[in-house]
């Protein structure tokens, strides 16, 4: 029997040109149908340098279809690299095209000696969703335009975090992990964002060590790079929010990195000590405000679920109802990532269960006793039911209808402040 997905979380794997948006003077060159396109670049906006609304594309029709596109996708790169001015060129495939037999990898092998890279992913919806394809154009990096270095840079770290622009905090979320990373004394390189890019990218095989912050996109890519560049990576699954996690990260990445302890621990003393001024300074409205329930749900992809159940639990002292993870994680790392939610202050577990079907999450919501109103935190799909329940609420992750997000980001002792600002900005409306 056929499934309804209800509220969508995520989208098809060709939805990795928001991974070359994020790119600055990158461009992606799709071999799909014009209704492929145009549906997924409404979805995120403008890119670092490229107009969303303007890019490459081969226009599959039904002449395509029945005798296949090479050569149309061959003219497309080639009128591509004639007027548009990129750094690196991306040809993504579609369904249409991988269903029909395209050699696209073939066509794009031709134009290996053109003045600009050209590169290629497979990415058609029915072999995953964008999280995996994220996955897909950054091994597409690694295997076909990245050279091996002759040396190491002592101190350089790669950051692999949030996905560009499907995580309306990615930009914020990069730079505030650069600013921690550069504090312990390292220099972070990150290929994502304002003024970085392909100068970044080409320094990506000279790192001392990668750092994934993640609690799977992006493992098989580091396991990529050590095995063609024999770089070491360092990975630490939860996103860190609030003074509980990031000290936690800031010791663990210091202790990988063989920094010297004392330091480390007086970067992260300095940092609580101004956290928590903050945290008394407003103590009456955390403490006092019994307008809000103890408990809470949050229903996002695996990064964010787990980073925000652990920072509402460990820093706020509140209490898990069952949380929901929306990113159709692969199989292969679930149990690990159930095992997270089990990590936290005072004995304290979370019932995660992985799910795509937001019908039966509202369901649920809506039938379970908070003893109070609930504090429900997702995405905009989660309004009606907050609504329902009464409950506060607020959206953090894709779709995002009713926010606009420029840099800011969740992430770090200051991301901690920012989410509690939000969380109790909504609180403080019931006084209104």
């Amino acid at each position: 029997m056929v499934k309804i997905l209800d509220q969508p979380r995520y989208k098809c794997a060709m939805a990795a040109m928001q991974t070359v948006h994020g790119i600055k003077n990158a461009i992606h060159i799709l071999h799909s149908g014009p209704g492929c396109a145009e549906k997924l670049e409404r979805d995120f906006g403008s890119s670092v340098h490229f107009s969303s609304h303007i890019f490459p594309c081969t226009n599959m029709s039904e002449k395509e279809v029945i005798f296949g596109g090479e050569r149309k996708l061959k003219e497309t790169i080639e009128n591509a690299l004639k007027v548009v001015d990129a750094d690196l060129y991306v040809v993504l495939t579609s369904c249409s095209s991988e269903i029909v037999g395209d050699d696209s990898e073939e066509i794009v092998k031709s134009f290996k000696n053109s003045d600009k890279p050209v590169i290629y992913a497979s990415t058609p919806g029915f072999k995953g969703n964008n999280y995996i394809g994220h996955e897909w154009v950054v091994k597409a990096i690694i295997e076909q335009y990245l050279k091996p270095s002759d040396k190491k840079t002592k101190g350089l770290v790669n950051i692999w975090a949030s996905i560009p622009l499907h995580d309306p905090f990615w930009a914020g979320n990069l730079r505030e992990l650069e600013k921690l990373v550069k504090e312990l004394g390292l220099t972070p390189n990150t290929i994502f964002g304002y003024k970085r890019g392909i100068k970044n990218i080409d320094k990506v095989s000279e790192a001392e060590f990668n750092l994934l912050v993640s609690p799977w996109v992006g493992i098989e890519n580091m396991k990529l790079l050590k095995e063609k560049f024999g770089t070491p990576y360092f990975h630490y699954p939860v996103l860190p929010i609030g003074a509980f996690e990031t000290s936690k990260f800031l010791r663990e990445l210091g202790k990988f990195a063989g920094l010297d302890s004392e330091k480390v621990d007086k970067i992260i003393n300095d940092h609580e000590q101004e956290y928590y001024h903050y945290i008394e300074r407003f103590a009456d409205v955390f403490l006092e405000t019994r307008v809000m329930s103890k408990r809470f749900v949050v229903v996002s992809d695996s990064q964010y679920t787990l980073a925000v159940t652990k920072f509402l639990v460990n820093d706020l002292g509140l209490f898990p109802s069952k949380q929901y993870i929306v990113d159709d994680a692969p199989l292969k790392y679930q149990n690990n990532i159930k095992q997270y939610f089990k990590e936290l202050n005072d004995g304290i577990e979370a019932e995660v269960e992985f799910t795509t079907d937001g019908y039966k999450i509202d369901e649920e919501i809506k039938n379970t006793d908070f003893y109070g109103y609930p504090l429900i935190i997702g995405s905009s799909w989660e309004k009606k039911i907050a609504n329902e329940t009464k409950a506060h609420y607020i959206a953090i992750s894709w779709p995002v209808f009713e926010r606009l997000i420029i840099n800011s980001f969740y992430v770090g002792y200051d991301g901690g402040l920012k989410l509690l600002e939000d969380i109790y900005s909504v609180v403080l409306t019931r006084f209104n």
